[in-house]
């Protein structure tokens, strides 16, 4: 039977252990699906969406744009697979010399990029001034250095480029001039301020350019095998989107963005735009805190496969709680939740399912919450174990709730994740527990629901423009660039506006950081 719908939305989170898919329509959600994520993700595409679309009784011509979420980049850059070899040129002399690049990067990877850098002189100050003028023969010497080597990937990090990029783009012109058929990443387009982890975010995005191309070759494919003609775009790890050609410049960009879908689902579910989120699966829980319906950002740097960085993303914890977690009977009394886990297997290895390892899900079901497999199969489990394991269970979750909150005031939790059903008591700390018949997908419908992100980070000088002309600069350069990105002008609205003064700084200096989103425009509709 036909949906009658035009304008179709569909939202897809390719997991490392499920591909989750939603058709949606305006605020209504028209189908669903969760199936285990297979070795090919253009095969595993194409049956997720598949699925809806016959379930939702709908044409290929009623999609009006797909979003695709993925852990893949992220995976391949912790697993050290399917990584290119790097050519990196610091702009920066004679300042920045005490730390190559790439210094503390951990030995393993380090040597499968390569170590390929080179310093060359350039670079501003902290207000957009020129500290030393770009040796634009040095950078031509190392563009022909690198193609000599066969480096076809490429990455720039200049002294304070998020300030000024001039130098970068000029240097991005003669590398293109000398080695045009290279990928450059520009440093100044990723990270922040800090030059050493804005470096590194740039040297990780250009190690992953090729598994980029491929990855996204591969969802052009799925999508055309399925006869979908429309525009497709990817999730980042703010919570808005970005083109195909976008990622396959800034695969960086996606790390982290599946807990950041699950949170945006859980605001769109709930209702919520301020509150806690768990979202549990088969092997992890991950706590986040949503700020007007966005993750909150991290703070500090963040470390990703053992590398440094200053590039944005989602304030998340990850506990070893999940459905598939192993369940471990102490000597001394007691059990042990996790953190290894049977994962996608848990279907054949819980006890529910027949299988012989005892799981969490296998607890809550003999508890008497969870309706999940054969509750036969655990009707003789020992009350104490059952007890304590239940027990534990929600101890872990209290104790990363606890580590995520920033007043000691009660606050609303937002439960989304397959494992969602391992909770049923009252936390600590929590005013009220919100959950839905659709938790399972949550992180699908962040990914249909995900806005087009612009976002300045800068340091202007109070004493010289007068906060009021930097603070519409820095919007007006937001909203450009969201505007660049796909976001129709009239539905942008600010989402964050910081102000961090610089005291070591004269002149009034001040960071300002401006982000704002809105709704995609070739959609023609309001995303909430």
């Amino acid at each position: 039977m036909k949906t009658g719908h035009k304008n179709l939305r569909i939202g897809v989170d390719v997991g490392g252990t499920n591909t989750d898919a939603v058709l949606m329509c305006g605020s209504a959600i028209i189908a669903s699906t969760k199936s285990p994520t297979t070795r090919s993700v253009r095969e595993g595409i194409v049956k997720a969406i598949s699925a809806i679309i016959a379930s939702g009784g709908a044409a290929a011509s009623d999609v009006s744009f797909v979003s695709i979420g993925t852990t893949h980049f992220t995976n391949a850059f912790v697993q050290r697979r399917s990584l290119d070899s790097v050519g990196v040129i610091r702009i920066a002399l004679p300042a920045a010399q005490a730390l190559p690049p790439m210094t503390d990067w951990p030995a393993d990877i380090s040597s499968v990029l390569g170590g390929h850098t080179i310093t060359v002189r350039g670079g501003y100050q902290y207000d957009g001034r020129v500290n030393s003028d770009l040796d634009e023969l040095a950078v031509a010497d190392a563009a022909r250095q690198f193609k000599s080597r066969n480096l076809n990937s490429i990455a720039l990090s200049a002294l304070f480029a998020p300030v000024n990029d001039a130098m970068e783009l000029r240097a991005a012109e003669i590398i293109s001039h000398e080695h045009p058929d290279c990928a450059i990443t520009l440093s100044s387009r990723i990270g922040r301020i800090g030059l050493l982890e804005r470096e590194n975010a740039g040297i990780m995005n250009a190690s992953l350019v090729t598994l980029a191309r491929d990855t996204v070759t591969g969802f052009k494919s799925a999508l055309e095998e399925l006869g979908i003609a429309a525009p497709f775009y990817v999730s980042q790890n703010d919570g808005t989107l970005m083109s195909a050609d976008f990622v396959e410049q800034y695969p960086v960009l996606t790390f982290a963005s599946g807990p950041t879908n699950s949170m945006r689902g859980a605001a769109y579910l709930s209702g919520l735009k301020d509150a806690l989120v768990a979202d549990i699966g088969g092997t992890t829980t991950d706590i986040g805190v949503l700020s007007n319906g966005f993750p909150r950002e991290s703070s500090v740097m963040v470390d990703i496969g053992g590398v440094r960085t200053n590039f944005r993303m989602p304030d998340i914890i990850a506990l070893g709680l999940g459905g598939g977690s192993i369940v471990t009977l102490l000597k001394g009394g007691g059990v042990q939740i996790g953190p290894q886990s049977v994962g996608y297997n848990i279907t054949t290895q819980a006890v529910v399912f027949g299988g012989e390892t005892l799981t969490a899900t296998d607890l809550a079901v003999a508890a008497g919450y969870a309706d999940i497999g054969d509750r036969s199969r655990v009707a003789r489990l020992d009350k104490r174990v059952i007890e304590d394991g239940v027990t534990e269970m929600h101890r872990l979750v209290e104790a990363g709730l606890d580590r995520m909150k920033t007043s000691g005031d009660a606050a609303p939790l937002v439960l989304v994740g397959g494992g969602s059903v391992l909770i049923n008591r009252e936390l600590k700390g929590i005013s009220e527990v919100r959950t839905h018949s659709d938790a399972g997908v949550a992180n699908a419908i962040g990914a249909s629901i995900a806005k087009i992100g612009g976002e300045t980070d800068k340091v202007y000088s109070y004493d010289v423009e007068g906060r009021e002309a930097a603070m519409e600069d820095a919007i007006a350069s937001a909203k450009a660039r969201a505007v660049a990105a796909g976001a129709g002008a009239d539905s942008l609205e600010i989402m964050d506006i910081e102000e961090l003064p610089l005291a070591y700084v004269p002149g009034g200096a001040v960071r300002l950081r401006v982000k704002v989103a809105g709704d995609l425009a070739a959609a023609g509709v309001n995303q909430r």
